[in-house]
């Protein structure tokens, strides 16, 4: 059985982890045309993780950030109002982990939670050294974690969230 913590409705069982599989190893600049298609930035021009994660959500049918315009929808951190929050204690695969990136109080990365290795998470995300990869992050860093919430919390969302059903 699949875990679908993040996509209670996608299509064939498919999770959004999956999804993000199937572009890992494309690199900014070597696929450039590919990841301008998928995420409709250019990513050599811009910081494309909350473009990844948006397109991503966007294939498993899922609202994202493109959704709706109270947030900045390219801001990794614009997801932390995205969803619904989860403790770290019980982050599944599937969650949208989001962490500061470098000093600045707006800047952030964001992508999904794959498992917890050696007191780790090992994230899928796009813009990880400039390629959609799996990188290890420290729990104590992240600034939220986020998940789309079953059909049974859905009715008390944001109307963008639920536009699509």
């Amino acid at each position: 059985m699949l875990i679908t913590a993040c996509a209670p409705f996608a299509s064939e069982n498919i999770t959004s982890v999956e999804l993000a599989q199937e572009y890992i190893g494309l690199e900014e600049r070597a696929n450039r045309r590919e990841l301008h298609q998928l995420t409709g930035v250019d990513p050599v021009r811009t910081e494309w993780c909350a473009a990844f994660v948006n397109a991503v959500l966007e294939l498993d049918n899922i609202p994202n950030l493109n959704d709706q315009t109270k947030y900045p929808p390219l801001m990794a951190r614009s997801f932390l109002y995205w969803g619904e929050s989860v403790e770290p204690e019980l982050i599944q695969r599937g969650d949208l982990v989001v962490f500061p990136r470098g000093n600045s109080g707006w800047k952030g990365h964001v992508g999904f939670f794959v498992e917890e290795r050696n007191g780790q998470w090992v994230i899928l995300g796009g813009n990880q050294n400039n390629e959609v990869r799996y990188d290890l992050y420290s729990p104590r860093r992240a600034l939220g974690i986020r998940r789309y919430p079953t059909q049974e919390v859905a009715g008390s969302l944001p109307k963008w969230m639920m536009d699509k059903y």
